[in-house]
Protein backbone atom coordinates (compact mmCIF):
# COMPACT_ATOMS: atom_id res chain seq x y z
CA UNK A 1 0.00 0.00 0.00
CA UNK A 2 1.28 3.48 -0.84
CA UNK A 3 0.62 6.66 0.20
CA UNK A 4 2.14 8.82 -2.45
CA UNK A 5 0.54 11.14 -4.60
CA UNK A 6 0.63 11.83 -7.93
CA UNK A 7 -0.97 14.59 -10.15
CA UNK A 8 -4.01 13.80 -12.51
CA UNK A 9 -5.96 16.56 -13.62
CA UNK A 10 -4.72 19.05 -11.08
CA UNK A 11 -6.13 17.41 -7.95
CA UNK A 12 -4.26 14.72 -6.08
CA UNK A 13 -4.71 11.39 -6.36
CA UNK A 14 -3.08 8.38 -3.95
CA UNK A 15 -2.47 4.74 -5.04
CA UNK A 16 -3.25 1.64 -4.13
CA UNK A 17 -2.16 -1.59 -4.83
CA UNK A 18 -2.17 -0.33 -8.61
CA UNK A 19 -5.45 1.33 -7.66
CA UNK A 20 -5.86 4.87 -7.43
CA UNK A 21 -7.66 6.82 -5.27
CA UNK A 22 -10.39 8.88 -7.34
CA UNK A 23 -10.21 12.36 -6.83
CA UNK A 24 -12.92 14.99 -7.23
CA UNK A 25 -15.09 14.58 -9.71
CA UNK A 26 -14.20 10.55 -10.62
CA UNK A 27 -16.73 8.03 -10.02
CA UNK A 28 -15.86 4.49 -8.27
CA UNK A 29 -17.49 1.76 -6.43
CA UNK A 30 -16.26 0.16 -3.30
CA UNK A 31 -18.47 -3.16 -3.86
CA UNK A 32 -18.92 -5.07 -6.72
CA UNK A 33 -23.15 -5.50 -6.07
CA UNK A 34 -24.89 -4.64 -9.30
CA UNK A 35 -23.20 -0.95 -9.75
CA UNK A 36 -21.16 -1.34 -12.55
CA UNK A 37 -21.86 -3.78 -15.70
CA UNK A 38 -20.47 -4.48 -19.19
CA UNK A 39 -21.90 -1.52 -20.07
CA UNK A 40 -19.07 1.10 -21.43
CA UNK A 41 -19.33 5.16 -19.96
CA UNK A 42 -18.41 7.03 -22.80
CA UNK A 43 -21.26 9.67 -22.18
CA UNK A 44 -20.98 13.27 -21.24
CA UNK A 45 -23.42 15.72 -19.59
CA UNK A 46 -24.33 16.88 -23.37
CA UNK A 47 -25.09 13.39 -24.36
CA UNK A 48 -27.74 12.49 -21.03
CA UNK A 49 -29.06 16.35 -21.03
CA UNK A 50 -30.10 16.34 -25.17
CA UNK A 51 -30.88 12.32 -24.73
CA UNK A 52 -33.34 13.25 -21.62
CA UNK A 53 -34.46 16.28 -24.26
CA UNK A 54 -35.02 14.10 -27.32
CA UNK A 55 -36.69 10.83 -25.77
CA UNK A 56 -39.94 12.71 -24.65
CA UNK A 57 -40.57 14.65 -27.78
CA UNK A 58 -42.18 12.29 -30.47
CA UNK A 59 -45.63 11.26 -31.73
CA UNK A 60 -47.42 11.67 -28.44
CA UNK A 61 -46.87 15.74 -29.10
CA UNK A 62 -46.53 16.03 -32.69
CA UNK A 63 -49.24 13.89 -33.57
CA UNK A 64 -51.14 12.88 -30.34
CA UNK A 65 -51.94 16.17 -29.24
CA UNK A 66 -54.45 16.52 -32.66
CA UNK A 67 -56.39 13.46 -31.22
CA UNK A 68 -56.49 15.30 -27.92
CA UNK A 69 -57.70 18.54 -29.14
CA UNK A 70 -60.72 17.19 -30.94
CA UNK A 71 -61.51 15.10 -27.90
CA UNK A 72 -61.23 17.43 -25.03
CA UNK A 73 -60.82 21.02 -27.04
CA UNK A 74 -58.28 23.68 -26.13
CA UNK A 75 -58.69 24.46 -22.43
CA UNK A 76 -58.68 20.26 -22.01
CA UNK A 77 -55.44 19.25 -23.59
CA UNK A 78 -53.71 22.86 -22.06
CA UNK A 79 -54.38 21.58 -18.85
CA UNK A 80 -53.94 17.43 -19.50
CA UNK A 81 -50.05 18.57 -20.09
CA UNK A 82 -50.17 20.75 -17.68
CA UNK A 83 -51.38 18.11 -15.19
CA UNK A 84 -49.20 15.34 -16.60
CA UNK A 85 -46.12 17.63 -16.89
CA UNK A 86 -46.31 18.43 -12.81
CA UNK A 87 -46.30 14.68 -12.57
CA UNK A 88 -43.08 13.82 -14.55
CA UNK A 89 -41.34 17.56 -13.42
CA UNK A 90 -41.71 16.03 -9.81
CA UNK A 91 -40.97 12.73 -11.09
CA UNK A 92 -37.50 13.81 -12.25
CA UNK A 93 -36.43 15.12 -9.23
CA UNK A 94 -36.77 11.79 -7.86
CA UNK A 95 -34.72 10.33 -11.00
CA UNK A 96 -31.64 12.83 -10.44
CA UNK A 97 -30.93 12.01 -7.00
CA UNK A 98 -31.01 8.22 -7.08
CA UNK A 99 -29.60 7.82 -10.39
CA UNK A 100 -26.25 9.89 -8.56
CA UNK A 101 -26.54 7.57 -5.67
CA UNK A 102 -27.18 4.31 -7.91
CA UNK A 103 -26.36 4.89 -11.28
CA UNK A 104 -27.24 1.26 -12.67
CA UNK A 105 -28.18 -0.33 -16.15
CA UNK A 106 -31.90 -0.46 -15.65
CA UNK A 107 -31.98 2.60 -13.04
CA UNK A 108 -35.73 2.54 -11.81
CA UNK A 109 -36.17 -1.34 -11.84
CA UNK A 110 -32.94 -1.93 -9.29
CA UNK A 111 -34.16 1.21 -7.31
CA UNK A 112 -38.01 -0.68 -7.15
CA UNK A 113 -35.65 -3.84 -6.40
CA UNK A 114 -33.50 -2.44 -3.40
CA UNK A 115 -36.12 0.10 -1.56
CA UNK A 116 -39.84 -1.70 -2.69
CA UNK A 117 -39.86 -5.32 -3.52
CA UNK A 118 -38.39 -7.69 -5.31
CA UNK A 119 -41.43 -9.22 -7.21
CA UNK A 120 -41.92 -4.94 -7.76
CA UNK A 121 -38.66 -4.83 -9.50
CA UNK A 122 -39.69 -8.05 -11.21
CA UNK A 123 -42.49 -7.07 -12.69
CA UNK A 124 -41.59 -3.34 -13.09
CA UNK A 125 -38.81 -4.12 -15.22
CA UNK A 126 -41.07 -6.43 -17.73
CA UNK A 127 -43.34 -4.42 -17.81
CA UNK A 128 -41.29 -1.76 -19.23
CA UNK A 129 -39.43 -3.75 -21.46
CA UNK A 130 -42.91 -4.17 -23.10
CA UNK A 131 -44.03 -0.70 -22.66
CA UNK A 132 -40.64 -0.21 -24.81
CA UNK A 133 -41.20 -2.22 -28.29
CA UNK A 134 -44.98 -1.17 -27.81
CA UNK A 135 -43.50 2.50 -28.34
CA UNK A 136 -41.00 1.80 -31.04
CA UNK A 137 -44.27 0.13 -33.01
CA UNK A 138 -46.01 3.48 -32.16
CA UNK A 139 -43.10 5.50 -33.63
CA UNK A 140 -42.98 3.46 -36.76
CA UNK A 141 -46.62 4.21 -37.52
CA UNK A 142 -45.84 7.51 -36.22
CA UNK A 143 -43.39 8.16 -39.26
CA UNK A 144 -45.70 5.86 -41.59
CA UNK A 145 -48.72 8.70 -40.68
CA UNK A 146 -46.05 11.56 -41.44
CA UNK A 147 -44.83 10.20 -44.82
CA UNK A 148 -48.53 10.10 -46.12
CA UNK A 149 -48.68 13.63 -45.70
CA UNK A 150 -47.04 13.61 -48.68
CA UNK A 151 -47.89 10.27 -50.59
CA UNK A 152 -49.66 7.21 -50.18
CA UNK A 153 -48.24 6.15 -53.03
CA UNK A 154 -46.08 3.73 -51.22
CA UNK A 155 -47.75 0.63 -49.30
CA UNK A 156 -47.86 0.80 -45.57
CA UNK A 157 -45.64 -2.25 -45.19
CA UNK A 158 -42.83 -0.87 -47.20
CA UNK A 159 -42.21 2.63 -45.40
CA UNK A 160 -42.52 0.51 -41.74
CA UNK A 161 -39.73 -2.22 -42.86
CA UNK A 162 -37.50 1.21 -44.37
CA UNK A 163 -37.92 3.01 -41.06
CA UNK A 164 -37.51 0.04 -38.91
CA UNK A 165 -34.40 -0.54 -40.56
CA UNK A 166 -33.78 3.34 -39.82
CA UNK A 167 -33.79 2.48 -35.80
CA UNK A 168 -32.05 -0.59 -36.24
CA UNK A 169 -28.92 1.09 -37.96
CA UNK A 170 -28.68 3.62 -35.19
CA UNK A 171 -29.18 1.23 -32.26
CA UNK A 172 -26.15 -1.20 -33.86
CA UNK A 173 -23.51 1.59 -33.89
CA UNK A 174 -21.25 2.35 -30.74
CA UNK A 175 -23.21 4.04 -28.52
CA UNK A 176 -21.32 7.13 -28.65
CA UNK A 177 -22.38 7.52 -32.13
CA UNK A 178 -26.04 6.74 -31.15
CA UNK A 179 -25.55 9.53 -28.89
CA UNK A 180 -24.53 11.60 -31.13
CA UNK A 181 -27.28 10.83 -33.34
CA UNK A 182 -30.12 11.77 -30.80
CA UNK A 183 -28.03 14.64 -29.92
CA UNK A 184 -28.31 16.06 -33.60
CA UNK A 185 -32.50 14.88 -33.65
CA UNK A 186 -32.74 16.51 -30.09
CA UNK A 187 -31.15 19.61 -31.72
CA UNK A 188 -33.72 19.94 -34.58
CA UNK A 189 -36.36 19.27 -32.18
CA UNK A 190 -35.44 21.85 -29.94
CA UNK A 191 -34.65 24.49 -32.64
CA UNK A 192 -37.70 24.53 -34.01
CA UNK A 193 -39.85 24.73 -31.25
CA UNK A 194 -38.66 28.50 -30.65
CA UNK A 195 -39.87 28.45 -35.12
CA UNK A 196 -43.39 26.98 -33.75
CA UNK A 197 -43.91 29.21 -31.24
CA UNK A 198 -43.13 32.43 -32.79
CA UNK A 199 -44.50 31.68 -35.70
CA UNK A 200 -47.89 30.57 -34.38
CA UNK A 201 -48.23 33.80 -32.59
CA UNK A 202 -47.79 36.03 -35.70
CA UNK A 203 -50.17 33.62 -37.05
CA UNK A 204 -52.95 33.42 -34.69
CA UNK A 205 -52.34 37.24 -34.97
CA UNK A 206 -53.57 37.52 -38.23
CA UNK A 207 -50.48 38.46 -39.63
CA UNK A 208 -49.79 35.00 -42.10
CA UNK A 209 -50.82 35.23 -45.85
CA UNK A 210 -54.33 34.87 -45.71
CA UNK A 211 -54.89 36.72 -42.99
CA UNK A 212 -57.10 34.55 -40.45
CA UNK A 213 -58.12 30.86 -40.51
CA UNK A 214 -61.16 29.99 -43.15
CA UNK A 215 -62.33 28.32 -40.38
CA UNK A 216 -63.03 31.83 -38.67
CA UNK A 217 -63.74 34.25 -41.29
CA UNK A 218 -64.86 37.39 -39.90
CA UNK A 219 -64.32 36.55 -36.49
CA UNK A 220 -61.68 37.55 -33.61
CA UNK A 221 -57.83 36.45 -33.34
CA UNK A 222 -56.05 34.86 -31.09
CA UNK A 223 -58.15 32.57 -27.80
CA UNK A 224 -61.71 32.37 -30.54
CA UNK A 225 -61.89 28.93 -30.06
CA UNK A 226 -60.76 28.45 -26.14
CA UNK A 227 -64.42 31.18 -26.18
CA UNK A 228 -66.16 29.07 -28.55
CA UNK A 229 -65.46 25.49 -27.61
CA UNK A 230 -62.90 25.75 -24.30
CA UNK A 231 -64.17 22.30 -23.50
CA UNK A 232 -65.42 19.08 -25.91
CA UNK A 233 -67.24 16.19 -24.19
CA UNK A 234 -67.20 17.64 -20.67
CA UNK A 235 -65.25 16.14 -17.94
CA UNK A 236 -65.14 12.79 -19.41
CA UNK A 237 -63.58 14.34 -22.45
CA UNK A 238 -60.61 16.13 -20.22
CA UNK A 239 -60.09 12.49 -18.76
CA UNK A 240 -59.67 10.75 -22.29
CA UNK A 241 -57.06 13.01 -23.43
CA UNK A 242 -54.85 12.06 -20.08
CA UNK A 243 -53.64 9.15 -21.46
CA UNK A 244 -52.16 10.12 -24.40
CA UNK A 245 -50.47 13.52 -22.44
CA UNK A 246 -48.90 10.72 -20.33
CA UNK A 247 -48.03 8.45 -23.52
CA UNK A 248 -46.82 12.32 -24.90
CA UNK A 249 -44.20 12.55 -21.53
CA UNK A 250 -43.26 8.89 -21.25
CA UNK A 251 -39.58 8.75 -22.08
CA UNK A 252 -38.23 11.41 -19.90
CA UNK A 253 -37.63 8.87 -17.46
CA UNK A 254 -34.99 7.61 -19.89
CA UNK A 255 -32.16 9.91 -18.49
CA UNK A 256 -31.92 7.61 -15.27
CA UNK A 257 -30.90 4.98 -17.61
CA UNK A 258 -28.36 7.11 -19.23
CA UNK A 259 -26.62 7.61 -15.98
CA UNK A 260 -24.81 4.02 -15.93
CA UNK A 261 -23.54 4.67 -19.05
CA UNK A 262 -22.38 8.55 -18.21
CA UNK A 263 -18.91 9.67 -17.08
CA UNK A 264 -19.53 11.49 -14.43
CA UNK A 265 -23.67 10.96 -13.23
CA UNK A 266 -22.96 13.85 -10.65
CA UNK A 267 -22.07 16.71 -12.95
CA UNK A 268 -24.18 15.10 -15.71
CA UNK A 269 -27.63 14.46 -14.08
CA UNK A 270 -28.32 17.75 -12.52
CA UNK A 271 -28.21 20.07 -15.74
CA UNK A 272 -30.86 17.04 -17.19
CA UNK A 273 -33.25 17.71 -14.19
CA UNK A 274 -32.52 21.37 -13.54
CA UNK A 275 -33.56 21.37 -17.74
CA UNK A 276 -36.58 19.46 -17.42
CA UNK A 277 -38.87 22.92 -16.42
CA UNK A 278 -37.39 24.07 -19.99
CA UNK A 279 -38.54 21.38 -21.97
CA UNK A 280 -42.05 21.13 -20.36
CA UNK A 281 -42.89 24.73 -20.75
CA UNK A 282 -41.37 25.06 -24.11
CA UNK A 283 -42.56 21.79 -25.70
CA UNK A 284 -45.56 20.61 -23.96
CA UNK A 285 -47.05 24.42 -22.45
CA UNK A 286 -46.40 26.44 -24.84
CA UNK A 287 -46.44 24.37 -27.96
CA UNK A 288 -50.22 23.14 -26.90
CA UNK A 289 -51.06 26.76 -26.62
CA UNK A 290 -50.05 27.72 -29.93
CA UNK A 291 -51.92 24.75 -31.09
CA UNK A 292 -55.20 25.26 -29.71
CA UNK A 293 -54.81 29.27 -30.70
CA UNK A 294 -54.70 28.38 -34.17
CA UNK A 295 -56.57 25.32 -34.95
CA UNK A 296 -60.04 24.46 -34.50
CA UNK A 297 -60.90 21.10 -32.74
CA UNK A 298 -63.72 20.84 -35.19
CA UNK A 299 -61.23 20.40 -38.10
CA UNK A 300 -61.45 17.03 -40.34
CA UNK A 301 -57.58 16.80 -40.75
CA UNK A 302 -56.41 16.33 -37.20
CA UNK A 303 -54.66 13.09 -36.29
CA UNK A 304 -57.50 10.77 -35.23
CA UNK A 305 -60.16 12.83 -37.72
CA UNK A 306 -62.01 11.92 -41.06
CA UNK A 307 -59.43 13.68 -43.11
CA UNK A 308 -55.71 13.79 -43.52
CA UNK A 309 -54.50 12.56 -40.34
CA UNK A 310 -52.25 15.27 -40.62
CA UNK A 311 -50.30 16.86 -36.68
CA UNK A 312 -51.98 20.04 -35.43
CA UNK A 313 -48.73 21.98 -36.34
CA UNK A 314 -48.92 20.83 -39.80
CA UNK A 315 -52.40 21.70 -40.09
CA UNK A 316 -51.66 25.42 -38.65
CA UNK A 317 -49.07 25.99 -41.14
CA UNK A 318 -51.42 24.69 -44.37
CA UNK A 319 -54.43 26.05 -43.22
CA UNK A 320 -53.10 29.55 -42.87
CA UNK A 321 -51.06 28.95 -46.37
CA UNK A 322 -47.63 28.97 -44.89
CA UNK A 323 -46.93 25.97 -46.83
CA UNK A 324 -43.22 25.86 -46.68
CA UNK A 325 -43.32 25.89 -42.99
CA UNK A 326 -46.14 22.62 -43.26
CA UNK A 327 -43.25 20.80 -45.25
CA UNK A 328 -40.43 21.77 -42.72
CA UNK A 329 -42.66 21.29 -39.86
CA UNK A 330 -43.67 17.69 -40.88
CA UNK A 331 -39.93 16.85 -41.74
CA UNK A 332 -39.23 18.14 -37.91
CA UNK A 333 -41.96 15.49 -37.18
CA UNK A 334 -40.69 12.86 -39.04
CA UNK A 335 -37.03 13.03 -37.42
CA UNK A 336 -38.48 13.14 -33.55
CA UNK A 337 -40.65 9.80 -34.47
CA UNK A 338 -37.61 7.91 -35.68
CA UNK A 339 -35.78 9.55 -33.13
CA UNK A 340 -38.22 8.66 -29.80
CA UNK A 341 -37.91 4.82 -31.53
CA UNK A 342 -34.30 4.60 -31.49
CA UNK A 343 -34.30 5.44 -27.76
CA UNK A 344 -37.11 2.90 -26.84
CA UNK A 345 -34.75 0.28 -28.46
CA UNK A 346 -31.81 1.90 -26.68
CA UNK A 347 -33.87 1.74 -22.95
CA UNK A 348 -35.02 -1.51 -23.57
CA UNK A 349 -32.23 -3.34 -23.75
CA UNK A 350 -30.64 -1.44 -20.99
CA UNK A 351 -33.57 -3.00 -19.00
CA UNK A 352 -32.80 -6.30 -19.82
CA UNK A 353 -29.32 -5.91 -18.99
CA UNK A 354 -30.40 -4.60 -15.49
CA UNK A 355 -33.04 -7.51 -15.11
CA UNK A 356 -30.19 -10.18 -15.42
CA UNK A 357 -28.21 -8.30 -13.20
CA UNK A 358 -31.00 -9.02 -10.70
CA UNK A 359 -31.20 -12.41 -11.61
CA UNK A 360 -34.61 -11.92 -13.16
CA UNK A 361 -33.42 -12.40 -17.06
CA UNK A 362 -31.07 -14.61 -18.62
CA UNK A 363 -27.24 -13.72 -17.82
CA UNK A 364 -26.76 -13.68 -21.51
CA UNK A 365 -28.51 -10.44 -21.37
CA UNK A 366 -25.21 -9.12 -19.68
CA UNK A 367 -23.26 -9.45 -22.78
CA UNK A 368 -22.05 -6.95 -24.91
CA UNK A 369 -18.89 -6.45 -27.24
CA UNK A 370 -16.18 -4.36 -27.24
CA UNK A 371 -17.82 -1.29 -27.99
CA UNK A 372 -20.41 -1.73 -25.37
CA UNK A 373 -23.47 -2.80 -27.40
CA UNK A 374 -25.50 -5.41 -25.47
CA UNK A 375 -27.18 -7.29 -28.24
CA UNK A 376 -28.64 -9.91 -26.56
CA UNK A 377 -30.76 -6.93 -25.16
CA UNK A 378 -31.23 -5.41 -28.82
CA UNK A 379 -32.05 -8.13 -30.54
CA UNK A 380 -35.35 -9.57 -29.16
CA UNK A 381 -36.24 -5.34 -28.39
CA UNK A 382 -35.78 -3.81 -32.19
CA UNK A 383 -37.65 -7.46 -33.62
CA UNK A 384 -40.31 -7.39 -31.31
CA UNK A 385 -41.03 -3.70 -31.73
CA UNK A 386 -40.57 -3.90 -35.21
CA UNK A 387 -43.12 -6.61 -36.18
CA UNK A 388 -45.55 -5.25 -33.95
CA UNK A 389 -45.80 -2.16 -36.14
CA UNK A 390 -47.58 -4.26 -38.54
CA UNK A 391 -50.46 -3.97 -37.36
CA UNK A 392 -50.86 -0.77 -38.62
CA UNK A 393 -51.12 -2.80 -42.08
CA UNK A 394 -54.44 -3.55 -41.55
CA UNK A 395 -55.76 -0.48 -39.02
CA UNK A 396 -55.95 2.80 -39.19
CA UNK A 397 -52.83 4.63 -37.99
CA UNK A 398 -54.94 6.64 -34.80
CA UNK A 399 -56.69 3.76 -34.09
CA UNK A 400 -53.25 1.83 -33.45
CA UNK A 401 -52.09 5.04 -31.86
CA UNK A 402 -55.19 4.49 -29.29
CA UNK A 403 -54.34 1.39 -28.57
CA UNK A 404 -50.79 1.59 -27.82
CA UNK A 405 -50.49 5.34 -25.96
CA UNK A 406 -53.17 3.56 -23.17
CA UNK A 407 -51.48 0.62 -22.70
CA UNK A 408 -47.82 3.04 -22.77
CA UNK A 409 -49.19 5.27 -20.74
CA UNK A 410 -50.22 2.59 -17.67
CA UNK A 411 -46.65 0.63 -17.71
CA UNK A 412 -45.32 4.64 -17.54
CA UNK A 413 -47.57 6.02 -14.77
CA UNK A 414 -46.65 2.60 -12.89
CA UNK A 415 -43.06 3.35 -13.78
CA UNK A 416 -42.73 6.94 -12.37
CA UNK A 417 -44.83 5.98 -9.19
CA UNK A 418 -42.16 3.44 -8.45
CA UNK A 419 -39.60 5.92 -8.93
CA UNK A 420 -41.22 7.95 -6.60
CA UNK A 421 -42.04 5.22 -4.08
CA UNK A 422 -38.08 4.20 -4.31
CA UNK A 423 -36.86 7.40 -3.65
CA UNK A 424 -39.28 8.28 -0.52
CA UNK A 425 -38.71 4.66 0.81
CA UNK A 426 -34.45 5.68 -0.04
CA UNK A 427 -34.89 8.55 2.41
CA UNK A 428 -36.87 6.44 4.92
CA UNK A 429 -33.64 3.93 5.15
CA UNK A 430 -31.20 6.82 5.18
CA UNK A 431 -32.34 8.51 7.79
CA UNK A 432 -33.35 4.88 10.12
CA UNK A 433 -29.79 3.78 8.82
CA UNK A 434 -28.41 6.92 11.08
CA UNK A 435 -27.16 8.90 7.84
CA UNK A 436 -27.45 12.50 7.32
CA UNK A 437 -28.59 13.80 4.11
CA UNK A 438 -25.90 15.73 4.02
CA UNK A 439 -23.95 12.71 2.83
CA UNK A 440 -25.86 12.82 -0.43
CA UNK A 441 -23.79 13.72 -3.39
CA UNK A 442 -26.74 15.94 -4.87
CA UNK A 443 -30.15 16.63 -2.98
CA UNK A 444 -33.74 17.47 -4.71
CA UNK A 445 -35.05 20.36 -3.06
CA UNK A 446 -38.06 19.41 -3.58
CA UNK A 447 -38.22 16.57 -1.55
CA UNK A 448 -40.79 14.82 -0.25
CA UNK A 449 -43.43 17.12 -1.23
CA UNK A 450 -42.41 16.74 -5.09
CA UNK A 451 -42.20 12.56 -4.91
CA UNK A 452 -45.47 12.16 -2.53
CA UNK A 453 -47.64 14.69 -5.52
CA UNK A 454 -46.08 12.66 -8.21
CA UNK A 455 -47.33 9.32 -6.62
CA UNK A 456 -50.24 10.31 -5.75
CA UNK A 457 -50.62 11.73 -9.01
CA UNK A 458 -49.91 8.15 -10.17
CA UNK A 459 -51.96 5.97 -8.27
CA UNK A 460 -55.17 8.42 -8.93
CA UNK A 461 -54.35 8.25 -13.14
CA UNK A 462 -54.51 4.36 -13.14
CA UNK A 463 -58.05 4.22 -11.42
CA UNK A 464 -58.70 7.05 -13.83
CA UNK A 465 -58.29 4.88 -16.91
CA UNK A 466 -60.01 1.97 -15.76
CA UNK A 467 -62.97 4.43 -15.75
CA UNK A 468 -62.19 5.24 -18.86
CA UNK A 469 -61.19 1.49 -20.12
CA UNK A 470 -64.93 0.16 -18.55
CA UNK A 471 -66.62 3.65 -20.10
CA UNK A 472 -64.73 4.70 -23.06
CA UNK A 473 -65.16 7.98 -24.48
CA UNK A 474 -68.00 7.73 -27.17
CA UNK A 475 -68.47 3.63 -27.12
CA UNK A 476 -70.03 1.46 -25.12
CA UNK A 477 -68.45 -1.14 -22.52
CA UNK A 478 -67.38 -3.78 -23.61
CA UNK A 479 -64.83 -6.48 -23.03
CA UNK A 480 -62.76 -5.42 -25.97
CA UNK A 481 -62.57 -2.20 -25.01
CA UNK A 482 -61.50 -2.86 -21.28
CA UNK A 483 -58.54 -4.55 -22.44
CA UNK A 484 -57.20 -2.78 -25.91
CA UNK A 485 -57.00 0.15 -22.82
CA UNK A 486 -56.61 -1.86 -19.97
CA UNK A 487 -54.51 -4.65 -20.80
CA UNK A 488 -51.25 -3.66 -18.97
CA UNK A 489 -52.29 -3.23 -15.70
CA UNK A 490 -53.87 -6.77 -16.17
CA UNK A 491 -49.99 -7.35 -17.38
CA UNK A 492 -48.70 -5.92 -14.25
CA UNK A 493 -50.53 -7.73 -11.61
CA UNK A 494 -50.09 -10.98 -12.87
CA UNK A 495 -46.29 -10.81 -13.44
CA UNK A 496 -46.67 -9.36 -9.59
CA UNK A 497 -48.21 -11.85 -8.40
CA UNK A 498 -46.42 -14.65 -10.26
CA UNK A 499 -43.05 -13.34 -8.40
CA UNK A 500 -44.70 -13.23 -5.28
CA UNK A 501 -45.06 -16.59 -5.61
CA UNK A 502 -41.75 -17.37 -6.85
CA UNK A 503 -39.92 -15.51 -4.28
CA UNK A 504 -42.17 -15.87 -1.24
CA UNK A 505 -40.76 -12.67 0.50
CA UNK A 506 -42.42 -10.42 2.78
CA UNK A 507 -44.60 -7.55 1.95
CA UNK A 508 -41.67 -4.88 0.95
CA UNK A 509 -37.94 -4.41 2.16
CA UNK A 510 -37.25 -4.07 5.52
CA UNK A 511 -36.38 -0.38 5.85
CA UNK A 512 -33.58 -1.59 8.04
CA UNK A 513 -32.59 -4.43 6.10
CA UNK A 514 -32.08 -2.02 2.93
CA UNK A 515 -28.46 -1.74 1.52
CA UNK A 516 -27.75 1.46 0.96
CA UNK A 517 -23.93 1.24 -0.25
CA UNK A 518 -23.93 -2.06 -2.46
CA UNK A 519 -24.77 -0.82 -5.10
CA UNK A 520 -24.26 2.95 -4.39
CA UNK A 521 -21.79 4.98 -6.63
CA UNK A 522 -18.97 7.21 -4.60
CA UNK A 523 -17.49 10.09 -5.35
CA UNK A 524 -14.43 11.88 -4.26
CA UNK A 525 -15.06 15.36 -2.23
CA UNK A 526 -14.25 18.61 -3.87
CA UNK A 527 -12.49 20.38 -1.19
CA UNK A 528 -8.94 19.35 0.61
CA UNK A 529 -9.59 18.67 4.15
CA UNK A 530 -12.91 16.50 2.62
CA UNK A 531 -10.10 14.34 0.23
CA UNK A 532 -7.99 13.58 2.84
CA UNK A 533 -10.62 11.73 5.34
CA UNK A 534 -11.89 10.64 2.05
CA UNK A 535 -8.60 8.84 1.40
CA UNK A 536 -7.95 7.53 4.53
CA UNK A 537 -11.84 5.72 4.53
CA UNK A 538 -11.42 4.41 0.81
CA UNK A 539 -7.85 2.81 1.89
CA UNK A 540 -9.14 0.63 4.46
CA UNK A 541 -11.64 -1.06 1.54
CA UNK A 542 -10.13 -4.14 -0.72
CA UNK A 543 -7.72 -4.12 -3.26
CA UNK A 544 -10.18 -4.27 -5.80
CA UNK A 545 -12.03 -0.97 -5.86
Amino acid sequence: MSDQYSEKNDSKAVSNNDAEVPIEGDVYNVTDHGADSQLKRQLGSRHISMIGLASSIGMGLWLGSGTSLMHAGPAGIFIGYLLSGSVIWSVSHSIGEMSILYPLPSAFVQWTNIFVDKSAGFALGWAYWLSFWITIANELQGAVTVINFWTDAVPVAAWITIFWLIIIGVNVGAVKWFAEIEVVAATIKFGFIFIVIISGIVLSAGGGPKGGYPARPGGTMGFQFWNEMPFINGFKGFLSVMPTCIFALSGSENAGLVAAETNNPLRSVPKAVKSMWVRLSLFYILGSLIVTINVSPKDSNLFGGSGTNASPFVIMYRNDGVAPLAHIMNAVILVSVLSTGGISGYGGSRILVGLSQLGMAPKVFQNTDSWGRPWWGLAPTLIIGGGLSYLNVSNSGSTVFGWFSNLTSLFTLFGWGMICLSHIRMRLAWKAQGRSVAELPWKSWAFPWAAYWGLFWCCLLIVVEFYLAVWPLGDKPSAKNFFANYLSVVAIVILYIGAKIYYRGRRWNNILDIDLDGSRRFYAPKDEEGRESFVKKWLKFPTKH
